[in-house]
């Protein structure tokens, strides 16, 4: 097998997978759900993002005209290796690929006013990923963090571990009304912490052991 070796200077990153769709878990940390003012759900809170939100460590997040307020959301994703129906939450790891970071970028404003999430978290550049895949045998998630930073401070530090609903859990739940096909993307949920963004805001959500995704905010043209 032949290596190719690229320097960071002036190499691009494209997102590390090309979802059919992006899966995402609501309210999945007690402590999340609570300074929403949320209740602890009883049973995962599903929704989906387009995937024309998707976009790679570097690039921009676009601040839209729309929204007065704009949330950074990090958490663990999850990307799946082959076709998933009906699967099993024991049985739930040999259909993962791997694992990625994922910033789950919401317009706050917009997703309390419409009721539903769709518009709120479906903006274009609204689901930075990256900045790579790693094989889910070289993981151990029970000694996962999702830290998120905006402009150097920290905001968010959790383990995976208080995850309300374990990512075996969340796949038996999603594949037992909806296929999963391989390059699929799971957002597993953030942890408590959320805040706002504004334009020039520099964003990095870092998950030791599966890398670094970094992006700035930039207002709508």
């Amino acid at each position: 097998m032949k290596i190719v070796r690229y320097s960071p200077d002036g190499t691009r990153l494209l997102p590390p997978c090309v979802p059919s769709k992006i899966v995402c878990v609501g309210r999945n940390y007690a402590e999340h759900a609570k300074e929403l003012g949320n209740e602890v759900p009883p049973e995962p809170t599903i929704f989906l993002k387009p995937p024309s939100s998707l976009i790679a460590s570097g690039d921009v997040i676009i601040y839209p005209r729309l929204s007065q307020r704009l949330d950074y959301e990090g958490e663990l994703g999850v990307v799946i290796g082959q076709r998933a129906r009906n699967v099993q939450s024991s049985d739930a790891a040999g259909y993962i690929l791997g694992y990625t970071c994922v910033n789950d970028v919401t317009a706050r404003d917009l997703q309390r006013k419409d009721g539903q999430w769709t518009r709120g978290k479906g903006f274009d550049t609204f689901c930075p990923v990256g900045p790579c895949i790693v094989p889910r045998d070289e993981v151990d998630l029970a000694s996962l963090r999702v830290r998120t930073f905006v402009d150097g401070e920290k905001k968010q530090d959790a383990s995976i571990t208080e995850m309300i609903f374990s990512v075996g859990d969340i796949i038996a739940y999603i594949t037992g009304f909806m296929t999963l096909e391989p390059g699929d993307l799971i957002a597993t949920g953030t942890p408590s912490g959320v805040g706002p963004l504004q334009p020039g805001s520099q964003v990095r959500i870092e998950i030791e052991g599966i890398g670094v995704l970094e992006n700035t905010v930039v207002a709508e043209n």
